[in-house]
């Protein structure tokens, strides 16, 4: 049995390798980031290739700083990004268009007309999703519908698509291995995740073949092994969930009611739901959270943020108002309230509970005694008020209140934003030791597959806390500031549908 389990987390804005021990400490970690392009106000795209050669980069690196050789490695977890799509030639395994990333707005148009079209009903019930640019059927039509020939190819057998777990299985097994896991599969709004396989009728709707998908296995499985020519000893890839799946099953959230939120470029929360999808009133999406087995899933509930950590990096890179993230903290403390300025970070649209893409940013409040000190602590504050918004849907559509949050991602080391977090959703938010929860699930699940860990209770162990927030404000002053938020959120609906450019 070999020393770690490695695990690739494909990021949206970087690539990182971490190797994990049997106690899930983390042994080694490397991070290289990549570019972010923006062709056009709203649209979003990575080069896949420089995904595949940054993600491989990280691999060496983090082994060296060990001395770890393929012998050390006993299984390969992959975690990712979901939703961004990418297509590539079969044969030269090059991609045929940019990687369309899960925040791109580009298909606003495309989704706006099928819930016109009436088809929001047949694609609810069977993805569990709303119909919104942030899934993967819109972005592959639109690539086959702008690259030269598209569907022609496609329907010869002439292209793949895949998600960003699916691009790295390919290349790192020199291209013998076309699959997903459940848990993305989930996220492509043409997956049924009642019956367990693409859904013929919602691929008929957009003219998708069926030929170019992966096949969709169980998230802790062998799926193939690293070609030698990158790693001198076959691995096997034994492990595969969603970012955010993977998240929830890093923080050990195994039984029917647990949840987490994960603060990274946007802001993710989970609730385990157990064997039985919940269908949501409340604007949130029913996704599978992982299967361990063939034919057998669990389901969660799913709120998607899109813009958290990233509204800091634009404190930071835009309006130049923070020198690091880590900054924000401090900056925040210097004001005892944000005097009534509330952010709203729509850059992208709204995700849950809101479902707006054509939402935009805005901030609310301004005042002629407006320091950089309030828009530092409102764009904070705006990510618990987000968060809080989304949970309280979870316990309206799940029949169940909320115990407690445990919490991950970068952003979760402020110390301000995790205690607001816990002042507006008026229960004790945990953040355990190991922060690196997203890659550490990818690394249980591949572990499971072979042996490293026997159970799920042997994994339970490894979990701790570092530090628990309780609320600290009454449930009046609370209720109060959720309600000027609500007035500000309403402001900012609908604004790039109407506004001339």
């Amino acid at each position: 049995m070999g020393k770690y389990i490695m695990s690739l987390d494909a990021g949206t804005t970087s690539n990182r390798c971490i190797l994990f021990d049997k106690k899930g400490n983390i042994c080694s970690i490397a991070a290289k980031e990549f570019n972010q392009i923006f062709p056009k106000p709203g649209w979003v795209e990575h080069d896949a290739t420089e995904i595949w050669s940054t993600q491989l980069g990280v691999v060496i690196e983090a082994m060296a700083k060990v001395n770890a050789t393929s012998a050390d490695i006993e299984a390969i977890g992959i975690t990712n990004q979901r939703e961004t799509t990418v297509i590539w030639d079969k044969k030269t395994g090059q991609p045929v268009y940019n990687a369309i990333v899960w925040q791109c707005r580009r298909t606003s148009d495309m989704t706006e007309k099928l819930v016109e079209e009436g088809h929001s009903k047949l694609i609810n019930d069977s993805t569990g999703l709303v119909v919104d640019p942030y899934f993967s059927a819109t972005k592959i039509r639109w690539i086959l519908d702008h690259i030269e020939n598209g569907q022609k190819r496609a329907e010869n057998g002439e292209l793949l698509f895949g998600t960003i777990d699916t691009w790295l299985i390919w290349n790192l097994t020199g291209g013998k291995v076309h699959v997903t896991d459940y848990s993305n599969a989930s996220r492509t709004m043409i997956y049924n995740i009642h019956k367990l396989e693409w859904d013929e009728d919602i691929l008929n709707l957009l003219n998708i073949p069926k030929s170019i998908l992966p096949e969709v296995k169980p998230s802790s499985y062998i799926y193939g092994y690293t070609d030698t020519r990158y790693l001198d000893e076959p691995i096997p890839i034994s492990g595969v969930a969603g970012d955010q799946q993977a998240a929830l099953f890093g923080q050990t959230c195994f039984e029917k009611g647990d949840a987490k939120n994960t603060y990274g470029t946007g802001a993710f929360l989970l609730m385990n739901t157990g064997d039985t999808p919940v269908k949501s009133k409340n604007g949130l999406v029913t996704t599978i959270a992982w299967g361990l087995k063939e034919n057998e899933v669990v389901y969660a509930l799913e709120g998607s943020i899109f813009v958290a950590g990233s509204s800091v990096q634009w404190l930071r890179d835009s309006l130049r108002i923070v020198d690091t993230a880590k900054d924000t903290e401090y900056m925040a403390t210097q004001v005892e309230d944000t005097d009534g300025v509330y952010v709203v970070p729509a850059f992208t649209g709204l995700g849950a509970p809101y479902w707006d893409p054509f939402a935009r940013g805005i901030i609310v409040g301004i005042t002629r005694g407006t320091s950089k000190y309030h828009i530092i602590r409102a764009t904070l504050e705006s990510q618990a008020y987000l968060s809080n918004d989304v949970l309280q849907s979870m316990v309206n559509d799940s029949k169940t209140s909320l115990k407690s949050l445990k919490v991950d991602g970068g952003a979760s080391a402020n110390n301000f934003l995790m205690q607001f977090q816990a002042d507006m959703c008026q229960q004790e938010v945990h953040r355990p030791k190991v922060l690196e929860t997203t890659a550490l699930g990818a690394a249980y699940l591949a572990g499971l597959a072979t042996g490293f860990w026997k159970n799920l209770d042997e994994i339970k162990e490894n979990w701790s806390v570092d530090r628990t927030f309780s609320p600290e404000i009454s449930k009046e002053e609370r209720d109060k500031k959720d309600r000027n938020w609500q007035r500000a959120v309403e402001r900012s609906f609908g604004w790039a549908k109407h506004i001339e450019i």
